[in-house]
């Protein structure tokens, strides 16, 4: 299937606490800062050849300020821009020179709920390295799950106006859906749409080389007095391993490895019962799923629904 959206590039945050973020994520999460404004950090994974994968921006009000995917070329930005425009999507700016690290041609939206979307092309990629074995840092960024109270609604906006397609759903006997895991190439999912009361950030995940690092990691993070809520464990929709902490500022952020990639031309979505053990945790290694874990993946209601970032 020909998508003008290939891939995620980075989740932008804003926070009021800035140094204390930015020491957690260039600190014991494993990411490297490259660049530095007045009130801004741009973090990078070692492995990946996007110029950074987080942006932290110091604010009064917690929030996420953007979601941002990758176009293969300024062509496809232009035609999504106008695809978008027509069917009557709210545009924050028209496609232009991008001024952030690695340039670019690119352009910003909002989305059904509110959250800010950007889209490029033509970033430059930044020289990276391998990940040698036992190095418990971040290959790249993973996947980025958002909270809605409609999930159904905008699991259908991405579909519809992104071209997102549906991998799995999580459902409860009781209650119903409870997350759409959406993709935009043969990964699993790219992006995930989580019930929740308010729209928010459910979580930001990023993945390192193994299942080996993976361990090491969440150990150095649990011996360096990192909260984690949920893990070790792997889920069943995805294959992927699990261990969820929170940074400094409530949001949470997963070590993962091993996403399932699919063969988009035979794959068949399924739904899978929540209330099974081994649909979320096929392991059976990771804490059970309670109200506290559920209270925290809600997160904090989003301040920046829509209203623009300034930068």
């Amino acid at each position: 299937m020909a998508r003008l959206i290939t891939h995620l590039r980075h989740v932008d945050l804003a926070v009021p606490d800035f140094e204390k973020q930015r020491e957690f994520y260039a600190g014991v999460w494993g990411l490297t800062e490259v660049a530095t404004d007045s009130g801004l950090s741009f973090l990078a994974a070692e492995g990946s050849p996007e110029q950074y994968i987080i942006r932290l921006r110091k604010a009064e009000e917690k929030r996420l300020d953007l979601i941002a995917f990758g176009a293969a070329t300024p062509a496809d930005v232009d035609a999504l821009a106008e695809r978008l425009g027509k069917a009557g999507v709210q545009l924050i700016s028209q496609p232009g020179e991008i001024t952030t690290p690695g340039g670019g041609y690119g352009f910003r939206f909002f989305d059904v709920d509110g959250r800010t979307v950007e889209v490029s092309a033509d970033v430059a990629t930044r020289q990276h390295r391998k990940i040698e074995p036992r190095e418990s840092i971040p290959v790249r960024l993973s996947h980025v799950v958002i909270n809605s109270p409609d999930i159904d609604r905008t699991r259908e906006w991405y579909e519809k106006h992104l071209d997102f397609a549906l991998s799995d759903t999580l459902g409860h006997p009781r209650i119903g859906d409870v997350m759409h895991f959406m993709r935009c190439n043969p990964q699993h999912h790219s992006l995930a749409i989580a019930r929740a009361p308010h729209v928010s950030l459910h979580h930001i995940s990023f993945e390192l080389r193994g299942v080996d690092e993976f361990m090491y990691g969440t150990g150095r993070l649990l011996r360096a007095g990192v909260r984690m809520i949920w893990g070790p464990g792997r889920h069943l929709a995805g294959d992927n391993t699990f261990s969820y902490f929170l940074d400094p500022h409530g949001n949470t952020v997963e070590y993962t490895t091993e996403l399932e990639e699919l063969d988009e031309d035979t794959w068949h979505p399924q739904v899978h019962d929540f209330t099974k053990p081994e649909v979320s945790d096929q392991w059976g290694t990771a804490n059970q799923i309670d109200e506290v874990i559920t209270r925290e993946s809600f997160n904090d209601v989003d301040r920046g629904v829509f209203v623009a970032p300034p930068v």
